[in-house]
């Protein structure tokens, strides 16, 4: 029987959150190599180390950047994150559009007005009469998404 590979909780941790170090072997500075407490695949923590030893051990930024496998641009960007919102400033925020912004309460209503008239209509022609009438390219799965999204939060509220 073939051996099940080791699972790492860490590990799975900083993937989920985002925070995993996608280069933890160009970490080279001494406290990540020489040490179990240091975790180089730990990118919150990478770049806060990179920060507290340029501001407190008066490292120069681009031995540290070197040391820490980061970028100047990454360090810049983490000491603003870092002055603007501590050490949660560090944790990558998810990108791309936070809400669906393409299919709005309008849009929404236009397609649920059209399916009452006719049920049987697919998404691509619900695609194709969005773009028409709104001048809107809607992906038909984004379509089917939408209005289940929507089905479910009348469902949960009514």
């Amino acid at each position: 029987m073939p051996k099940q590979p080791h699972s790492d909780p860490k590990l799975d941790t900083l993937r989920q959150q985002g925070t995993l170090n996608p280069r933890p072997e160009s970490v080279t500075d001494e406290l990540f190599v020489n040490s179990e407490f240091f975790d180089a695949r730990d990118m919150v923590q990478v770049k806060y180390e990179m920060l507290r030893c340029v501001e407190k051990d008066g490292r120069p930024i681009t031995e540290a950047t070197t040391a820490f496998g980061l970028s100047r641009p990454s360090f810049y960007q983490a000491q603003s994150a870092f002055e603007q919102d501590g050490l949660v400033g560090l944790v990558p925020r998810k990108r791309g559009p936070k809400e669906a912004h393409k299919l709005t309460g309008k849009i929404i209503d236009f397609l649920q007005r059209i399916l009452q008239d006719d049920p049987s209509l697919r998404s691509t022609e619900l695609a194709s009469r969005l773009a028409k009438r709104f001048n809107v390219i809607v992906h038909p799965r984004t379509i089917e998404r939408g209005l289940a999204r929507h089905q479910k939060k009348r469902q949960k509220s009514g």
